[in-house]
């Protein structure tokens, strides 16, 4: 069996790295904050993949629950993940002068300790003819960060700078890179004409779509040479230097 972990994996981005996974092959731990129910285009990919899985309930800023999860997802299954992606994130909208102490620490525990603290019990876990892959779900705003949703934003660069150092430190047991997508599914703040601008100021005029993501998490989970690298998947966002966060860019921003 080979058995993935999704945190944050019912719904969104997650839920399409979750449905992509489960067709190719892959028995799935489904991680959710308070419930792990899938969306119901999600169970119905699940379904007809014929594929194994079970949700997990777990709060990931809760320091004993996410001590605990691995071993929940091993005993479980009766083997532990060998794919665990790092889906799940907070967002908070903050900024340099409004940022606090109790937000960049709440970012911090679900962004960066947790990635980390389950890469290293994934990669630990794994047997001895085996490797780990790990997959952390970045940002395309690593390559230029602004000062918008700054905690976050500081949350991911320090992620970005664990995948690289993990993939040193746990090699060859795991093989650790890193996914950072571009705006990706629009929340209601967007407006359908500012949606047209910001799609046109990328260099190839398309934002990207879930199911884009979950493509490059399959191909990094079967890339058996690579290790260490970030994968923009934002239509070259990450290649122009934006002043603000999309929300904030086009028509009225």
């Amino acid at each position: 069996m080979r058995l993935a972990l999704v945190t944050g994996g019912c719904h969104r981005v997650g839920a399409a790295i979750a449905g992509r996974l489960a067709e190719a092959g892959w028995a799935l731990a489904l991680h959710g904050r308070h419930a792990a129910e899938p969306d119901p285009s999600l169970l119905a990919r699940l379904e007809k993949a014929g594929c194994v899985w079970h949700g997990f309930a777990a709060d990931l800023a809760d320091k004993d629950e996410l001590a605990a999860l691995v071993g929940r997802v091993a005993k479980h299954f009766g083997v532990a993940p060998t794919l665990l992606v790092n889906n799940a994130s907070l967002f908070g909208n903050d900024d340099p002068a409004t940022m606090t102490h109790d937000a960049l620490v709440a970012h911090f525990a679900v962004n960066t300790a947790a990635p980390v603290l389950l890469a290293r019990e994934v990669a630990a876990r794994v047997g001895e003819d085996e490797t780990a892959v790990i997959v952390n779900i970045l940002d395309q705003r690593i390559r230029h960060p602004v000062g918008d949703q700054a905690s976050y934003t500081i949350s991911k660069l320090a992620l970005a700078g664990a995948t690289e150092m993990l993939a040193r430190a746990l090699a060859p047991r795991a093989r650790v890179c890193g996914i950072a997508p571009g705006l990706t599914l629009p929340t209601e703040d967007y407006r359908p004409a500012q949606m047209d601008e910001i799609r046109a100021a990328m260099p190839l005029q398309l934002l990207p779509d879930p199911e884009d993501v979950a493509d490059s998490v399959l191909y990094l989970a079967r890339a058996r040479a690579t290790t260490g690298q970030v994968i923009y998947v934002d239509g070259g966002a990450n290649l122009a230097a934006f002043k603000r966060d999309f929300v904030y860019l086009g028509t009225g921003g």
